[in-house]
């Protein structure tokens, strides 16, 4: 199964966000389903079934060993010309910490990752259909974008479920497969 390890917004950060984004949106950019919002901490890629008693017990010790931290949606940015998305503020080193650990967790449990790179906190948001679509409008007016703050306080495991086929506008699916309380103190 397709996993990946993440913090959820509550919702109502995600209403914050949704209102902000609500004028932007138009047919130029493919955009993200705003109930699939989240932080992703570490990609698993395809992840083989006999490896999740493992990787669930290695990151139930990851969120064990993490405080609570307080976050908020914050600005935007960019990847390339490609990827358009939201940022985060407050406990930066504390979602990276988790992130770190994150990594290390499927590492250890035997999941193939991709080569470490640092992490980049973000909540994407929409992608550009073929690249040419100019990013800079979408940023200068999500720039000041400030979210209410929120306490982050679970690990989650999501499992994506990419379309079974070529449906025009199909999105990829998340549910989260397992979750656990930020323990640490």
């Amino acid at each position: 199964m397709r996993l990946f390890a993440a913090v959820l917004p509550p919702p109502r950060a995600v209403a914050e966000l949704a209102a902000a984004v609500r004028p932007l949106r138009d047919d130029r950019l493919r955009w993200t389903a705003e109930s699939g919002w989240h932080f992703t901490l570490a990609f698993l890629g395809e992840v083989r079934e006999e490896l999740l008693p493992d990787l669930h017990a290695r990151l139930a010790r990851a969120a064990q060993r993490t405080a609570p931290f307080d976050l908020r949606l914050h600005g935007s940015g960019h990847f390339g010309d490609r990827a358009l998305w939201a940022g985060a503020a407050g406990g930066i080193d504390a979602l990276r910490m988790l992130a770190e650990r994150a990594d290390a967790a499927a590492r250890r449990a035997g999941v193939p990752m991709e080569q470490h790179r640092r992490y980049t906190p973000h909540l994407t948001l929409a992608r550009s259909r073929d690249g040419a679509t100019p990013l800079r409008p979408y940023l200068e007016s999500l720039a000041g974008f400030e979210g209410t703050p929120w306490r982050a306080d679970t690990l989650s495991l999501v499992r994506s479920n990419l379309p079974a086929g070529p449906v025009p506008g199909e999105r990829p699916r998340y549910e989260t497969a397992a979750a656990w309380p930020l323990a640490g103190g």
